[in-house]
């Protein structure tokens, strides 16, 4: 097999993992582009060895499952995935669809290093246009879903009621609330609290005009969403 061969495999196995990669980078997840192009890269190398590494060295009448090497791979990938994965609260779990995501990459990277480089490249479609269109989807024919909000202010009376004030102000459905302490202050309390929200949002109703109501409130130090 020639060299060239050996590095195209490895250059989509790299670009189709990098692919998936960047969409998770852009919603700011615990693995990112970086991360799911190594596990793709590194299961086509592990596929590639494997097939053609060892064969120069073994007589023609020497058993041989090319498949064996590779198959740890699904095996082993789910450490990895289960480092993804965040309990954020007794209610809320992070990190599956990452979790799924960094699976399906080995999946591709093994495709890639076999030479399957159709099956592979329609495999990182179908991820993409889940992650990218299927939560749209999903609001528009199955009803809206509840997103997590994150807002860490300041550990003061009323501001609990501040938020949810702004929020009904807005028609925003409060699902769930939970409260998480932040960092201690020199005199041993909390300065800050973590109000995590599961929201249901109206129709004509963005992230954005969540985001802006949220920012006039005083205390406020940050606000993150989660589709």
């Amino acid at each position: 097999m020639e060299a060239w061969l050996f590095i195209e495999r490895l250059l989509v196995a790299a670009v189709l993992g990098g692919l998936i990669g960047w969409e998770r980078g852009q919603r700011h997840k615990q693995a990112g582009l970086k991360t799911h192009l190594f596990v793709a890269v590194g299961s086509a190398l592990i596929t590639v060895t494997s097939i053609y590494g060892f064969r120069p060295y073994l007589s023609p009448d020497t058993p041989y499952d090319p498949t064996r090497i590779p198959a740890q791979i699904v095996s082993g990938i789910g450490f990895l995935g289960a480092g993804a994965i965040l309990r954020r609260s007794d209610w809320t779990v992070q990190g599956l669809t990452t979790a799924a995501t960094l699976w399906v990459v080995a999946a591709i990277g093994i495709a890639a290093g076999s030479g399957f480089y159709l099956p592979a490249a329609a495999a990182t479609a179908i991820v993409l246009a889940s992650t990218l269109f299927l939560p749209r989807v999903e609001d528009r024919f199955f009803g809206k879903k509840a997103h997590t909000l994150t807002i860490v202010v300041e550990d003061r009376p009323g501001r609990l009621g501040a938020i949810t004030a702004a929020l009904g102000a807005l028609q925003v459905d409060i699902v769930q609330v939970n409260l998480r302490p932040g960092e201690e202050g020199p005199d041993g309390r909390p300065e800050d609290v973590a109000v995590e929200l599961a929201v249901v949002l109206p129709p004509r109703r963005t992230p954005l005009d969540v985001v802006a109501a949220l920012k006039g409130i005083a205390g406020v130090r940050s606000i993150d969403w989660e589709p």
